[in-house]
């Protein structure tokens, strides 16, 4: 797979990478004959992401059901990780949860604590321990690695009610500008991206009710109004910065906040 995005000699973790947009990050680098770590609960989705990436190129593919709001089941799935593949070059943190609240007046602190242990202590220490591996290689004579973070487009845009997720998102995104400050010296890179509206597929309409589907049509139709290019995101949109920033290209590219979202930011930050 020679090439300017060539993933072959790459191992990349991606957590949630078993379906929606972290799917869509593990099948760009699948693509582009990378080395595979999901991390996921559901064993079943497991299989299928394995049996997907495969098909898509990758090297090889290995699933592992790692619960990342546990700091000690994270620490212990990188151990599992390098004793299987003996080496981590990227990692996308992208496991996350939607907040349950819809007003900041009655947000709970059950739903702040437990949605961060997920969204941001979940993603910080996935990333400090990804950070760990490289910079423990580095030191050994090989620099190099790219720590991602999955946000949103709350990281700008004041969005009522989901104040525990735009939080998570928000405090994330300054945590990964610090480890690209502090780990720059050992060539390893940390950004972020933010998606816009992404139609994911989760929850497929056979699922769905016909009420429930006349309802995610009005928001589909809302967005792609609101959106220069007019549609909703998909996975696969998601691909090539997977490749990117997993592979070689992006060497130079760091501390940055990368918005893939149709172009809807330029407009005025309206309510979702």
């Amino acid at each position: 797979m020679a090439g300017l995005f060539d993933c072959s000699d790459k191992v990349t973790l991606v957590t949630g990478g078993n379906g929606g947009i972290g799917l869509g990050f593990a099948r760009g680098v699948a693509k582009m004959g990378g080395k595979i770590a999901i991390w996921a609960r559901n064993a079943e989705k497991n299989e299928a992401a394995k049996a997907d990436l495969l098909a898509a190129g990758a090297g090889r593919v290995e699933t592992y059901q790692v619960d990342v709001a546990s700091e000690e089941a994270i620490i212990a799935g990188y151990a599992q990780l390098l004793a299987d593949f003996g080496r981590v070059d990227c990692v996308f943190a992208n496991s996350g949860r939607a907040s349950r609240s819809r007003s900041v007046l009655t947000l709970d602190s059950a739903e702040w604590h437990d949605l961060m242990a997920v969204n941001l202590h979940g993603a910080f220490f996935t990333l400090r321990e990804g950070a760990r591996a490289m910079v423990a290689r580095a030191e050994a004579g090989e620099p190099g690695g790219s720590l991602v973070y999955c946000g949103s487009l709350s990281m700008f845009h004041g969005m009522p009610g989901i104040n525990n997720y735009a939080a998570s998102k928000g405090g994330m995104g300054a945590a990964v500008r610090g480890m690209a400050a502090e780990l720059g010296k050992y060539a390893i890179r940390a950004n972020s991206i933010a998606p816009g509206y992404v139609k994911t597929g989760i929850g497929g309409d056979g699922q769905m009710s016909e009420e429930m589907k006349a309802r995610m049509a009005a928001v589909d139709a809302h967005f792609s109004a609101k959106t220069p290019i007019h549609r909703p995101g998909a996975i696969e949109d998601f691909e090539g910065i997977g490749a990117y920033l997993c592979s070689d290209a992006s060497r130079f590219h760091s501390g940055d906040t990368i918005v893939i979202d149709g172009g809807s930011l330029i407009y005025p930050p309206y309510a979702f």
